[in-house]
């Protein structure tokens, strides 16, 4: 018997029989035939590639997909995600690509079994968020080179879409495997639900009114319920304190602003107008105001819990400088993973709803005044139309794949026009750092390094001091031969002689302020030290120190000078007596370009000059000198082994700042007239009444 069979999309399986087959075996054939048939046209009913004519675009031609109810959707929401467990990274950075590569599914027609469409409509915002990632650098044509991949399901509201088809559709996708690596955006939440309710698998959503149940930190991103808003102006005087015009606040708060506002005009109430326009909020004296325009009347704005956890009247007072007091215990804030809410909005706890007036009038005017600019410059660069959120979803999502692109603190939060605040260390206020760390770079002069390590021991403040031993050539002294002190002293030898190990960041350095010190510098006095540790808790970003310096042009070279003479303006203070936050000495060991590190080890000279370069050209603030002291001498030294007294030392220094300078495109040093004395170190009071005793002269 010889069988010939052929396959086919819509062909029959053709059967070539011999004439003594018999007819029972040919009915048998046939029935299975058959099966065979059905099974094959039941799969290609449900394969999203076959052609029709979209009834809303005659013209076009879209994939149409038929959702059975007999097919199996995807897993549940796994709740358990985290960005290690359900995040495939080995999927980006191919062909050595670094940024997440972006694939969005063409748009099909997926229907029902009864022909209804499982999405409803494509609404404006999902077509925007589509164009936008398509626009973007990430976004890639092909699904091979794609490690993030985004349903073709305009998902942004659950009352648009036919739940269970769409979970069912989703694991019809041919890149799916279970929701691995994709995106589904949802910006309206269920009421009373915070996460949208679809078989997601290990999906993550990218959506608003997270809890802090609901949300998966680092693996899901939280959303703002998107408000668009158009001719924004931002009023300047606000005769109001607080304003309340949300108009579905849950019904558990609604008695307390009944209840404040009647006893505190303070406290404006608004509520829905009787004619239900929403576009208008009506007070009880029957005043109507335009919505959202009447935010900007107000310096603070109520947000509180409604059918949906967010609201967005949060992105609506934001816009009118109006600052958010947010009263939701577990509501996760919309891009909290990189946005630090607490310099734009007040979080409250629920319970304390009372208290609100008291809270608004403890913000002081400049304060206010502060965040209100804050929140309209967040509302602007992330919030203010599709754009801006898709954008900023997906560079959330690329520095989590690739740390190494990662946006620092700074250039998430901090407003490019707000001076002096583009400090990595984001301490806004004096440190609460109650010791510091002590690093003396030493060479071979044990003598006045001894001495100087009995001065810093009596140093209220002091925590440790760390040796650096910077001769790799010998060794450093036995144990036993070093002062017994009260404090913690640690050893380090370094490999080779650098003046950069100064700065290197060393684990045994446990506070956040260091004290580097050169081994000859013991006229400092206790009260001297511990006064400059007290001005560095107070300005912890900057360089505070005891010798300074400046730069001044030259006419003559038509070059910058490093200058040592005293004049009325300082652009630097030098390492060899200054404190700092420790985290200069990471960011000068790992972003410092090299060339600078080739300069100061070649030439054994500049490290400080450096140092100031790095910390004026990141935070564009002054160093800070402390006491009138200026000139350090060296007990031990003589004339011939001071480099300050050589002039070939100065020609050094000059070409530095000019070198350094050409590196960095500009000159960041920044010069001040500012000196920081104790205040009663120089008037006529008993010594008792002074702090700061023993500060010395020139």
């Amino acid at each position: 018997m010889k069988m010939i069979t052929r396959y086919g999309l819509n062909s029959f399986r053709k059967l070539n029989f011999k004439a003594s087959f018999h007819v029972t075996g040919a009915i048998i054939l046939l029935a299975v035939t058959v099966v065979v048939f059905l099974i094959v046209y039941e799969i290609n009913e449900l394969k999203p590639r076959r052609k029709f004519v979209s009834k809303k675009h005659r013209s076009s031609e879209m994939d149409q997909v038929i959702i059975r109810a007999n097919f199996v959707s995807s897993a549940e929401r796994n709740t358990r995600c985290s960005y290690y467990s359900c995040f495939n990274p080995y999927k980006c950075g191919r062909r050595g690509i670094s940024q997440i590569q972006v694939y969005v599914y063409p748009m099909k027609h997926f229907l029902s079994e009864s022909k209804e469409p499982i999405v409803h409509s494509l609404t404006r915002e999902f077509n925007t968020i589509l164009e936008t990632v398509k626009r973007s650098k990430f976004y890639t044509p092909s699904p091979d080179e794609a490690c993030i991949f985004i349903p073709p399901f305009d998902t942004l509201s659950q009352t648009n879409i036919l739940t269970k088809e769409v979970s069912q559709a989703l694991n019809m996708l041919p890149y799916w495997n279970n929701g691995e690596n994709h995106l589904i955006f949802n910006l309206f939440p269920p009421k009373n639900a915070a996460v949208i309710d679809l078989a997601a698998g290990n999906a993550m959503i990218a959506g608003a009114g997270f809890n802090s149940w609901t949300y998966r930190p680092s693996f899901d991103i939280s959303l703002p319920p998107y408000s668009p808003l158009k001719n924004i102006a931002v009023q300047e005087r606000r005769p109001w304190l607080i304003l309340s015009s949300q108009i579905n606040v849950h019904s558990s708060f609604m008695e307390k602003l009944r209840h404040l506002s009647r006893i505190n005009s303070e406290l404006i109430m608004l509520h829905r107008c009787s004619d239900s326009d929403l576009s208008y909020r009506c007070h009880q004296n029957g005043t109507r105001y335009k919505y959202p325009e009447v935010l900007g009347k107000s310096k603070f704005c109520l947000i509180l819990r409604g059918s949906r956890l967010s609201q967005p009247v949060l992105l609506e007072a934001m816009a009118y400088g109006c600052i958010p007091i947010v009263f939701s215990d577990t509501l996760v804030m919309p891009f909290q993973e990189v946005i630090d809410w607490n310099r734009a909005a007040f979080m409250i706890l629920e319970n304390d709803l009372n208290s609100v007036i008291q809270l608004a009038k403890f913000v002081s005017d400049s304060r206010r005044i502060e965040i209100s600019q804050q929140c309209s410059w967040l509302y602007s660069k992330y919030f203010s139309s599709m754009e801006a959120i898709t954008n900023t979803t997906l560079l959330i999502l690329n520095q989590r794949v690739f740390p190494e692109n990662a946006l620092f603190y700074e250039n998430w939060n901090v407003r490019p026009n707000f001076i002096g605040a583009r400090s990595p260390i984001f301490l806004r206020t004096k440190s609460f750092s109650t010791s510091f760390t002590a690093v003396v770079l030493t060479y071979d002069r044990v003598e006045s390094l001894f001495t100087l390590i009995q001065k810093l021991a009596v140093v209220p403040s002091l925590s440790m001091i760390l040796v650096v031993w910077n001769n790799p050539r010998k060794s450093p002294p036995d144990s036993s031969k070093w002062p017994q002190i009260n404090k913690t002293l640690k050893v380090v030898r370094s490999k080779e002689n650098k003046l950069s190990n100064r700065f290197f960041p060393y684990q045994e350095i446990e506070t956040e302020a260091v004290l580097s010190i050169d081994d000859d510098i013991s006229m400092l006095t206790e009260d001297e030290l511990d006064f400059g540790f007290e001005v560095w808790r107070e300005f912890p970003d900057r360089i505070i120190g005891f010798p300074s310096r400046t730069h001044i042009w030259d006419n003559i070279s038509l070059s910058w000078k490093y200058e040592s003479e005293w004049t009325n303006e300082i652009s630097m203070v030098l390492t060899g007596a200054a404190f700092y936050h420790k985290y200069w000495n990471y960011l000068y060991t790992t972003s410092v370009p090299e060339e600078i590190h080739q300069f100061v080890d070649s030439h054994m000279n500049c490290e400080d000059i450096a140092m100031n370069f790095l910390v004026s050209n990141i935070t564009n603030k002054a160093p800070i000198k402390v006491t009138p002291r200026k000139k350090f001498k060296c007990p031990e030294c003589t004339a011939t082994e001071m480099l300050s007294t050589d002039f070939n030392h100065m020609l050094v220094r000059s070409k530095c700042i000019n070198k350094f300078m050409e590196i960095y495109g500009r000159l960041p040093l920044r010069k001040v007239e500012f000196r920081a004395d104790p205040v009663l170190f120089k008037d006529s009071f008993p010594a008792k009444l002074k702090r700061f005793k023993n500060i010395g002269s020139l």
